[in-house]
């Protein structure tokens, strides 16, 4: 293992998903080195949901079983009895956390960290599951229980969030749910509230296995996007501004009469059901004859799926913040590198997805594990390696302009990266494949030239 600093990530090529291969990987990256022996290490996977949204494949849209277990085989090497691995996300609220299960080997998980003396658990950290229509409407929520340890409501006031800089504008945010109201009472110009996993703000250690695809909303989603997965209120995360650029939102990407039109009917629908819950249902025939009229979500740039969405970035980077400096009252530490959580990124990029991601992504093989202890540098290696140009991503180069609570100390340039023992710059690096399909509303906008 070579000497490294934080923002240094490594690169591991060629692998498929094979256990003892990948552990040889993440072994010789180094990044395991921060752990402790008597660590509370909480392991942060991507399950966004079971499966694609149009039929039942999964391994290229959650983090694959084998990396987990990989790194739960590596932790029980270096933790003594008495710690303790928690494997925690909240999935989309209308996700099986059942049915994500499934495609785990839970028991086996128990078996190793038992036989260790560490304790183990598994915990879906949502406050609700939706039951939700074949196009997407609630149909019913059920109240889970969420983390046994509670939530940390954090606030990011006024130039301690990314919102402070966003333009005033009279169109709200929007967050997860159809009440407008939650969203920006807790986003309100001075106030930005999260609510957020007691257990994961508890944690000493943070290990972040993002799943790396395309997203519509943010470009890609990697180490910085997946932090979405600490929230227990989802609804507290602005994804995008109703209506169009023309009157301050980023919902669509034209101002055509037809999407100003589309922005407030549905937007008025919404608010209806919110107040009288009873007539949800409705929304289902009312949103088929919606797609007849505006078109469906596969030809037709919507709810903040392009490269000008200028409000999901906020959140990304405001709940990257939250997790690196918050306390368990919810207080912030002090602005210094040295009280940041303890952090690890291994980024499951061996099977991955391009296209509509995350949700309705296409295979890419990309055979790669990306691994180190910065979000900001990893997520940057991981674009470059999609061909992707960092500047086109908001997320990624607004995280290098971050004030208070930096979340990264070098610029770009200096990002440095590990391909077999040979230390390469940033700029050095060539794609994984020939062409990584960009989502639909990121096309010619993403993709370095």
């Amino acid at each position: 293992m070579m000497d490294h600093r934080v923002e240094d990530v490594f690169i591991c090529n060629n692998l498929t998903y094979k256990k003892d291969s990948i552990k040889e990987a993440i072994q010789k990256s180094g990044v395991l080195a921060i752990i402790k022996p008597n660590d509370h290490v909480v392991i942060k996977p991507n399950f966004v949901q079971e499966s694609r949204s149009q039929d039942d494949d999964w391994d290229y849209v959650i983090t694959h079983p084998i990396v987990i277990t990989a790194v739960i085989e590596l932790l029980t090497e270096l933790l003594c009895t008495g710690a303790e691995i928690i494997l925690a996300d909240a999935p989309m609220t209308g996700a099986s956390f059942k049915k994500i299960m499934e495609h785990m080997p839970v028991t086996v998980w128990q078996t190793t960290c038992k036989n260790k003396g560490i304790t183990f658990s598994v915990i879906d950290l949502r406050d609700e599951e939706w039951e939700m229509s074949d196009n997407g409407i609630i149909l019913s929520r059920h109240k889970l229980r969420g983390d046994p340890k509670g939530k940390v409501m954090a606030n990011l006031v006024k130039e301690n969030s990314e919102f402070f800089s966003k333009p005033i504008t009279k169109q709200k945010l929007y967050g997860a749910d159809y009440d407008t109201e939650e969203t920006n009472r807790a986003h309100n110009g001075v106030d930005n509230w999260y609510s957020v996993s007691r257990t994961v703000i508890e944690a000493d250690v943070i290990i972040n296995l993002p799943k790396l695809k395309t997203h519509k909303k943010a470009g890609i989603t990697c180490c910085l996007k997946n932090l979405v997965g600490i929230n227990t209120n989802k609804n507290l995360l602005p994804h995008h501004t109703i209506g169009t650029p023309q009157s301050g939102g980023d919902q669509f990407a034209d101002n055509s009469s037809g999407r100003a039109l589309e922005s407030s009917m549905t937007n008025i629908a919404k608010k209806i059901t919110t107040k009288f819950k009873a007539l949800t249902p409705l929304l289902v025939p009312l949103k088929k004859i919606a797609v007849f009229c505006f078109g469906n979500n596969q030809k037709t740039v919507r709810s903040g799926g392009w490269y000008g969405n200028d409000t999901l970035w906020r959140t990304i980077l405001d709940l990257n913040k939250v997790m690196f400096y918050a306390a368990t009252d919810g207080s912030l530490r002090d602005d210094l590198p040295s009280n940041r959580k303890r952090y690890i990124g291994i980024v499951d990029a061996i099977e991955a997805g391009q296209g509509n991601g995350p949700l309705e992504p296409e295979k890419i093989h990309a055979g790669a594990l990306i691994c180190g202890t910065n979000p900001v540098s990893i997520d940057c290696v991981a674009a470059k390696l999609m061909g992707y140009d960092y500047k086109l991503i908001p997320q990624l180069l607004h995280a290098f302009e971050v004030r208070n609570y930096k979340l990264i100390d070098i610029e770009y340039s200096n990002i440095s990266c590990v391909d077999n023992e040979e230390f390469l710059n940033i700029e050095d690096l060539l794609p994984l494949v020939d062409c990584w399909k960009p989502p639909m509303g990121w096309e010619g906008n993403i993709e370095s030239r």
